[in-house]
C-alpha cells in the first residue's frame, strides 16, 4: 500500500492523514503520532492498533516510554496490555473482565458440546452409542452449569467495581437475571 492508497484510505474511514504526514511517519521525521491517528491508521490497515505501537515479530527491540532504554517488543507490549506484572499486581477491574472473557468462552463451547453430544444420541444407531452420548451430554450440561455460575460471578465482581460488564451472547441471557429476581440465581 502506498502512502497515497494509505491517506486516501483514512480520509474514506473519516479522520483524514495527509500522505506527507505518513510519509514522514514511514522515514522517521515525525516521531509523534496522535493516538486517534494510531487507530485510524490501524483501521486502514487492517490490522490493531497495539500492533502499530509494539511491532511484535517486527521489531526485536522497542522503547516501552520516550527516553529509556529499548526492552524486548513482546514485554514492552504485554505492559501496555496489562498482561504483565511490573506493579507486583493486576488492576482488579482488567482481572475480573479476563474471567468474564475466559468463562463466557468455556459456557459456549460446553454449550456447544452438549448440543453435539444431544444430536449424536437422537441419531445413534445403537443402544451403547445413545447411552455413551446421553452421558457426554450430561457432562456437557455440568460444565455448562459451572461456567454460568463462574460467569454470572465475573458479572457481579465487575458491578460491585461499579462497572458495566460486556453484553452477553443470547445463549447466555439466563446468566445475567433481571435485578431483584432471585428464583433465577437459585436456579443456577
Amino acid at each position: 500500500m502506498s502512502a497515497q492508497d494509505l491517506a486516501d484510505r483514512c480520509e474514506e474511514i473519516g479522520h483524514p492523514i495527509p500522505r506527507n504526514v505518513i510519509a514522514n511517519m514511514e522515514s522517521g521525521r515525525r516521531a509523534n503520532l496522535p493516538l486517534v491517528d494510531v487507530l485510524v491508521l490501524a483501521e486502514a490497515l487492517h490490522t490493531y492498533p497495539i500492533c502499530l505501537l509494539y511491532p511484535v515479530g517486527y521489531v526485536d527491540r522497542v522503547q516501552r516510554l520516550p527516553l529509556q532504554y529499548s526492552e524486548p517488543t513482546w514485554d514492552a507490549m504485554r505492559w501496555f496490555t496489562g498482561d504483565s506484572e511490573d506493579f507486583g499486581m493486576e488492576d482488579d477491574m482488567l482481572r475480573s473482565f479476563r474471567a468474564h472473557v475466559r468463562h463466557q468462552r468455556a459456557a459456549l463451547a460446553a454449550l456447544k458440546g452438549e448440543k453435539h453430544e444431544r444430536w449424536k444420541a437422537e441419531t445413534a444407531p445403537h443402544q451403547a452409542e445413545r447411552e455413551e452420548a446421553v452421558l457426554a451430554q450430561a457432562d456437557y450440561a455440568e460444565r455448562v452449569l459451572e461456567a454460568k455460575y463462574r460467569l454470572r460471578s465475573a458479572r457481579v465482581f465487575i458491578r460491585e467495581d461499579g462497572g458495566t460488564p460486556p453484553d452477553l451472547p443470547p445463549e447466555l441471557a439466563d446468566v445475567d437475571p433481571d435485578v431483584g429476581n432471585t428464583d433465577e440465581e437459585n436456579d443456577l
